[in-house]
């Protein structure tokens, strides 16, 4: 794919060079059974500048710096929405408690080490949040970072998993005639915290892609 890739990038840039327009060079690509998205993709390589030859447009790079901070960043997000939910639970087990139980789900240890974690890790992504943001404004080529868009496309399935099992569980308990308002509250938590980072996240790649 590689290769093919290239041989097409190649292929642009001599059609360039030899005065095709790009509606014609897109068009003869499209013909010729590349696919709209490879087609853009090896177009998008040069700039529409008035040049003597094709100029090239800067390419994602991947550094160990811009891996670490993307890695800090996701990972404090998933500890962040994690601790957030398991702190809201042991909220609503205790609000309403279940007879059944005879203790609630998490101890205080639980809800002291959820309340630390949260503490800790949401300053965190917040600061790296910043810090990314910042770096996307001056330099906007690298929303087009490798490990950015595969770390973005596994919490877009990390949250889409979340919230397919909550309305799973709802409809399940639904079926049975066995809601509760603590089930309720819980699923409404689970959905909230995952249909957030979902629609966040799934906005900023429509955005992108837009730009």
């Amino acid at each position: 794919m590689a290769s093919g890739t290239q041989e097409l990038e190649l292929f642009v840039r001599d059609s360039l060079l030899h005065g095709a327009t790009r509606a014609e060079i897109n068009k003869a690509m499209l013909d010729a059974g590349w696919t709209p998205d490879q087609a853009n993709s090896a177009m998008g390589a040069f700039a529409d500048v008035s040049f003597a030859v094709p100029v090239p447009k800067p390419r994602p790079y991947l550094s160990a710096k811009e891996a670490f901070i993307y890695l800090v960043l996701f990972t404090t997000l998933y500890l962040s929405a994690y601790h957030f939910g398991r702190l809201l639970f042991q909220f609503i087990d205790r609000a309403f408690p279940d007879p059944a139980d005879g203790a609630s789900s998490f101890g205080d240890n639980g809800m002291r080490w959820s309340a630390a974690s949260l503490i800790i890790a949401f300053p965190v992504f917040l600061y790296m949040s910043r810090l990314v943001g910042n770096a996307l404004a001056k330099d906007p080529v690298k929303r087009l970072s490798p490990i950015r868009r595969w770390l973005t496309y596994l919490t877009l399935f990390i949250a889409a998993g979340f919230l397919i099992g909550d309305m799973t569980a709802l409809v399940y308990e639904l079926l049975g005639g066995e809601l509760t308002v603590r089930f309720l509250l819980k699923v409404a938590v689970v959905g909230a915290i995952a249909g957030t980072v979902f629609g966040y996240y799934l906005h900023d790649l429509r955005r992108e892609e837009a730009e």
